[in-house]
């Protein structure tokens, strides 16, 4: 008789996402003659830009003809956008990472959730709390995260770092020691950021411990603060403990077309051991690499053309986030991100859970976010929303929220 991982049926309920758009499904069954506007998942709305429209139709023809067409994308990424990448993302700011040190993929969520394949089962976590579900959930999949306090909502083998406003969102470094550190900046969900001194002090740490830190960069396009780091490896010694996990979803809009990369330098290694060789190993042996006319794509977002019509794409999801942080703050509510990152966390009204909050928003006013406790204790009591709707439907939703 077959039997099932039983780790999967340890993780609590549905994913955070799925329960929101049954939620909301329901009521609109229920309610078809209400419009409602979404400022809950972090998918962009915007076209994709001219440039890269350009790039894929090209490709594309490319594809119909014998002389140009590709089959098997070499599994690793093509080298017209590794060396895109790695000057653009890295040699321009300072960070002496080579193209063959970068991993194209379908995505910074499927590259965040597969990274653990690489560690042992006994390497203890340390995650931001609130967090990007996929950190622990992807975890509880493997069977590292020990049982499950219902009462507490945490995992017994997890060091959890609260965020909370007394620390402006800012992890501090855990008491118990981690082996695996998860750091995602800018934040999600909370749109907090740290300056160069407060990663460099986390980068010292993983060395002094001996700890690598997986260091999710999906939001950096949205940094405006000059002192707030675009990569980790900006850090002296990152390069011997950090791997770097980016997404094409959030500045270039590839929520639909599925790209990333992930960077493992070299010189990262666990004794002899090179992760950067285990995981080469793990992607020739379980991925057939990002699609030919998907990756033209992506070398599209570094062209001039690209970066000038992206740069506007990202300041208008900016000025959405600025309208929702200040017209928010205005009507009285503790409001934080925003400036560095395209989430707004805000406190919800007191006496009121976050599915509570969500609730009223949804019935009351039609407008829909996502509960922070569904990231993790210390986001109970906050809500997040997005910039990523259309300026008029941003303004709406503001505008009606401030009624309640």
């Amino acid at each position: 008789m077959y039997q099932i991982n039983d780790n999967y049926q340890k993780l609590p309920g549905s994913y955070l996402f799925s329960t929101i758009g049954k939620k909301v499904n329901a009521y609109s069954a229920a309610h078809p003659e209400k419009r409602i506007i979404r400022l809950g998942i972090g998918d962009v709305t915007l076209p994709l830009a001219p440039a890269i429209i350009e790039a894929l139709h090209g490709a594309v023809d490319e594809m119909g003809k014998a002389e140009t067409f590709r089959g098997y994308a070499p599994d690793l990424g093509y080298d017209f956008l590794r060396e895109a990448i790695a000057e653009n993302d890295y040699r321009a700011r300072g960070c002496d990472i080579g193209a063959d040190e970068i991993f194209v993929s379908d995505g910074a969520k499927c590259d965040s959730g597969n990274i653990q394949e690489i560690f042992s089962l006994d390497n203890r976590i340390a995650v931001c709390d609130p967090v990007y579900p996929v950190y622990v959930d992807s975890n509880v999949m493997a069977g590292r995260t020990g049982d499950y306090d219902s009462a507490r909502e945490v995992w017994s083998n997890v060091i959890y770092m609260p965020c909370t406003a007394d620390n402006d969102f800012v992890p501090e470094l855990p008491k118990e020691t981690p082996d695996l550190i998860y750091l995602c900046f800018p934040n999600n969900p909370t749109g907090a950021a740290v300056n160069r001194s407060q990663l460099q002090e986390w980068v010292d740490y993983a060395l002094k411990v001996g700890a690598v830190i997986l260091y999710d960069a999906a939001y950096e396009a949205y940094i405006t603060e000059p002192d707030v780091p675009h990569s980790i490896y900006e850090c002296q010694g990152a390069k011997s403990c950090a791997i770097e996990l980016h997404s094409f979803s959030k500045n270039a809009g590839f929520t639909g077309l599925r790209l990333g990369f992930t960077v493992i330098p070299k010189e990262l290694k666990c004794g002899d051991v090179s992760l950067h060789s285990m995981w080469a190993r793990r992607h020739g042996t379980k991925y057939n690499g990002a699609p030919y006319i998907v990756q033209r794509a992506g070398e599209a977002v570094y062209s001039e053309a690209g970066k000038a019509q992206l740069e506007e794409q990202i300041a208008y999801y900016q000025k959405n986030a600025d309208y929702i942080l200040n017209g928010l703050k205005k009507a009285g509510y503790r409001v934080s991100g925003g400036v560095n990152s395209p989430y707004v966390w805000m406190k919800v009204p007191e006496g009121m859970t976050s599915w509570e909050f969500f609730d009223c928003l949804l019935e009351k006013v039609n407008v829909v976010g996502t509960p922070g406790s569904g990231f993790g204790p210390s986001g109970e009591g906050y809500f997040r929303l997005t910039a990523f709707g259309s300026y008029e439907n941003t303004v709406e939703a503001v505008d009606r929220i401030k009624t309640l």
